[in-house]
């Protein structure tokens, strides 16, 4: 009986020492676990390449991603595509620049919240001699003739895009179907398609702003830009529809939505390129006075 009692108090001693090893609290050199930072919210976008070629977007989104933790997955297509896109609920916004299909897209459901953001104009370019000698034509109607009269190469980008559903509206106001060795598809966008021409000393239709970027590296000029007509350029957002895609990051897009409309987002496409190409790229909607995106 008395071993089993000193047994006993041996154990409670190993235990009361032990207890007190692990209450003692480690001294000196201690650090404190740091916070991990929130995983940023995805948004979806879906866009135009001529957003993409000048760069705009880098410097658009890159401010917006910084200020609400947020990661933008760009997807550069031709507005065709993008809407197209968009219509199957892949994104959660797209900025485009094709009325018509814009429009569409948000009679069939597709899109909601669809606003005005900027415009540029459309110029068609090519070689600085001008075979076709578009350089004092009228309009954009009498531009195309006399490339069609002269069969001088003409690279359309065939993507279905803003840009060339744009060429095609033009060839059809012109009674045109364009056909012929001398009028190539490129099926590229807007970047791609400049290369092309140039390589091939062609004319291409182009939107100012990716031409503006891009005529450093290339010789084409701008021969032709005075038709409003026509060559009006109006690029708008929107998002997806919540109630046919359920999925869609709705809220994130409305905000997005608001800071490319904001004066932050605003002054940004107000002053984008000015300092790298002498002029603005694109005219924000706060500076569209009466030239108003339909």
């Amino acid at each position: 009986m008395r071993n089993l009692s000193v047994k006993i108090l041996f154990v409670s001693i190993l235990i009361s020492i032990f207890a007190g090893c692990v209450q003692q609290a480690p001294t000196g050199n201690t650090t404190t676990p740091i916070p991990t930072a929130s995983v940023p919210l995805e948004l979806r976008l879906a866009t135009t390449t001529s957003t993409c070629d000048t760069k705009l977007l880098d410097v658009l989104n890159k401010k917006f991603e910084e200020t609400n933790n947020v990661k933008i997955l760009t997807v550069c297509e031709g507005t065709g595509k993008a809407i197209a896109t968009g219509e199957l609920g892949a994104v959660d916004v797209v900025m485009v620049h094709a009325v018509d299909s814009e429009l569409k897209a948000v009679a069939n459901g597709s899109f909601i919240n669809r606003s005005y953001m900027m415009y540029n104009y459309f110029v068609i370019i090519g070689p600085e001699n001008d075979p076709a000698g578009i350089r004092n034509a009228s309009n954009a109607t009498e531009v195309f003739s006399k490339i069609a009269s002269k069969q001088s190469a003409f690279i359309s980008r065939g993507d279905s895009s803003g840009t060339h559903i744009m060429e095609k509206s033009i060839w059809k106001a012109a009674n045109i179907t364009p056909a012929g060795t001398w009028y190539q598809s490129n099926g590229k966008g807007m970047g791609d398609t400049i290369i092309t021409a140039d390589t091939k000393e062609g004319y291409t239709l182009s939107d100012r702003g990716t031409y503006l970027s891009m005529k450093d590296k290339i010789k084409l000029k701008i021969l032709f830009e005075s038709d409003q007509k026509y060559l009006f350029n109006p690029y708008h957002v929107m998002s997806a529809n919540p109630v046919k895609f359920p999925n869609v990051k709705y809220d994130l897009a409305m905000k997005y939505i608001g800071y490319v409309l904001s004066p932050q987002g605003q002054d940004i496409i107000r002053n984008y390129g000015k300092d790298k190409y002498g002029e603005a790229l694109f005219v924000p909607e706060e500076d569209a006075g009466d030239v108003t995106g339909p």
